[in-house]
């Protein structure tokens, strides 16, 4: 776990299926004045370069970010994403990319908090570093977000969202996603999860959405993108999903709107589709 850089991948197609979610439901939670926290349990560095180190060496944005960079037809909610990622880059050259803790912070408020976990201590040295204006919205802790979970909820305003996204490079991740929502849910049962996830060619990565479904029960909502047919060497991310726990009512429905045009701009080839389900209170 601890060997895995998420610069290797930054800006990929699954990041965008990621953020694009996350700006969303945090944008939710916003429309209430009462304060709320963000979590992110694997918090990663926070910001990557894009033009120089670990990303140039797959160029994993040019399949994700980069091929939405310069389009003028962005429905509505992916043109807000790309916007916030443009205010890294005021030059119009895609340079930088954000991670997840920049997306939350840039949608919160004043009044709302952020509370950022990572094991790596490299990332965790930089996410410090990127993150050292912040003041006082922002809490890191360089540890385990699995542990850590427990003593922060529910969080005091009792509003809040978990984002839940290990790198699954090892498949002890897959069982302690299933452990934390089964673990923390009943502490904070109000609360908005999402839980990232990687579409590999392993049993796992093929069983989780079901485990989490037959977990929750109801009230969830899941959405996939593949956006290539598997390799016939089992080998390479083709596509990402995001489970959400409490989701918005609004989430399907601007999911609908978006999904399709995701898989016309990202799918790479005859394999490209989404998957979008939903079981509501």
């Amino acid at each position: 776990m601890l060997s895995y850089r998420h610069a290797f991948h930054a800006g990929n197609h699954a990041d965008v299926l990621k953020h694009l979610v996350l700006v969303q439901l945090v944008r939710y939670l916003a429309q209430k004045e009462k304060p709320f926290w963000v979590i992110d349990t694997h918090a990663g560095a926070g910001l990557y370069a894009l033009d120089v180190g670990y990303a140039t060496k797959l160029a994993e944005f040019e399949t994700g970010i980069g091929k939405l960079w310069g389009r003028k037809d962005l429905p509505a909610p992916l043109a807000e994403y790309v916007k916030l990622v443009r205010e890294l880059n005021p030059d119009g050259k895609l340079k930088l990319y954000p991670g997840s803790p920049w997306f939350a912070l840039h949608t919160m408020r004043e009044q709302d908090r952020l509370r950022l976990f990572e094991l790596h201590s490299s990332d965790g040295r930089l996410l410090q570093k990127n993150f050292s204006d912040a003041g006082r919205r922002v809490t890191i802790e360089t540890s385990d977000g699995f542990a850590g979970l427990k003593a922060l909820l529910p969080p005091p305003p009792r509003r809040g969202l978990v984002l839940i996204d290990p790198s699954y490079e090892v498949r002890d991740d897959y069982r302690h996603v299933l452990h934390a929502l089964r673990d923390q849910l009943p502490r904070f049962p109000s609360g908005t999860y999402a839980v990232w996830y990687p579409q590999l060619p392993r049993i796992e990565s093929k069983e989780l959405p079901d485990k989490l479904k037959r977990l929750i029960g109801k009230n969830w909502l899941h959405v996939a993108l593949t956006v290539r047919t598997p390799s016939s060497d089992g080998v390479g991310l083709h596509g990402s999903g995001m489970f959400i726990v409490n989701p918005p009512w609004t989430l399907h429905s601007t999911l609908q709107q978006i999904m399709p045009y995701l898989v016309t701009q990202l799918g790479q080839d005859a394999g490209a589709k989404f998957i979008l389900e939903q079981v509501a209170e």
